[in-house]
């Protein structure tokens, strides 16, 4: 595979995982002071967009969302789905 396109996705990820791990750390802030709220829709799009590590990390590192089954299960399915897919990526272009 072409090495920029494997840096390019490569950048991309790490930049979509800082963003929603950021916004977990920023929904929990917000739900602490009980302040508006960002939309659950939106943080399992982000994980689901290739932020699936960074919505675990900040899932168990902020202590947000572990108790909501939509999260417990649907962001580890996310990455596990998204691991499967790249592994099929990686050995189709090998």
């Amino acid at each position: 595979m072409n090495p920029q396109i494997v840096q390019g996705i490569g950048g991309y990820l790490l930049g979509m995982n800082l963003l929603t791990w950021m916004l977990y750390g920023i929904d929990k802030q917000k739900a602490r002071r009980r302040r508006w709220r960002i939309p659950e829709k939106t943080l399992l799009f982000l994980a689901a967009a290739g932020g699936s590590v960074g919505a675990l990390t900040g899932m168990y590192m902020f202590h947000h969302k572990t108790k909501k089954w939509k999260f417990r299960l649907g962001v580890p399915l996310i990455l596990l789905l998204q691991l499967v897919a790249a592994g099929m990526v990686y050995s189709y272009f090998r």
